[in-house]
């Protein structure tokens, strides 16, 4: 009996948790069961302290094209209903910075998978699409929600009504991506990111991410005033972090 070749891979470097799609025969068409294996990864990561961020990308030609179009049209089975959506919310909700990294397509669901991290770093070959309308599909993993967040409702409703397709640099221009890096470099780029993020405090990035999470939405005056009074305070670490830089 061989060994099954995992869905979602996982590599930790330098308290960096690099999460690959890794269906590349199949341009990482999402499944039932690579988004069981990315949610077991978010639930492994969410109780790691060694991981101080995480890296979402795709093995092979491109982050992935999105559903898988057979498993639709087969009835596919989940554990519940809004399971998947539910398993995109325990990414976004991770108490450390997620970064999707997207090189090729990103197409429909694999947009809505990357819409959850906290922020999309793109390759110069990167693509993205939400085609729903293409084959009559309505999003029931988020895009509806994080789309119009991301590039305002009026780009959002481009987007879903035309399908149309955005170049990377469409996508930096509208906000969908915050940055677009030279696709031989990509990935040695992003860890570069990664290192800056990670010398960071860790603490800090958790009580950042409570704080734009718990008051998105509010008024300037209530997000304020939750800022004062839920502050999180400062971290274990602060007096030695001070201390280090005026040694320098």
């Amino acid at each position: 009996m061989t060994e099954q070749t995992p869905l979602v891979l996982r590599e930790d470097v330098d308290q960096v948790a690099y999460l690959t799609l890794n269906r590349p025969d199949k341009l990482n068409a999402l499944t039932v069961s690579m988004f069981e294996e990315l949610r077991k990864h978010v639930s492994d990561i969410s109780k790691d302290a060694s991981v101080s961020c995480v890296v979402l990308s795709g093995a092979g030609k491109c982050f992935s094209a999105g559903h898988d179009l057979a498993d639709i049209a087969g009835g596919e089975r989940v554990p519940s209903r809004g399971w998947h959506s539910e398993t995109l919310r325990l990414m976004e909700l991770l108490p450390k910075p997620v970064i999707a990294a997207v090189h090729g397509h990103c197409y429909t669901g694999a947009l809505e998978v990357a819409l959850a991290a906290d922020f999309i770093v793109a390759s110069t070959t990167a693509r993205f699409a939400d085609t729903h309308a293409k084959w009559a599909l309505t999003p029931v993993w988020g895009m509806s929600q994080r789309l119009p967040r991301r590039v305002g409702v009026s780009t959002a409703k481009r987007m879903m009504f035309t399908g149309a397709t955005l170049k990377a640099e469409e996508a930096l221009r509208v906000g969908l991506a915050e940055v677009v890096l030279d696709n031989e470099n990509f990935i040695h780029e992003v860890a570069d990111m990664c290192k800056t993020i990670v010398d960071n405090s860790s603490f800090t990035h958790a009580a950042n991410k409570k704080l734009i999470e718990t008051t998105d939405g509010k008024s300037l005056d209530g997000g304020l005033q939750w800022e004062v009074y839920a502050s999180e305070g400062v971290g274990p670490d602060m007096q030695a972090r001070i201390a280090a830089f005026n040694k320098k």
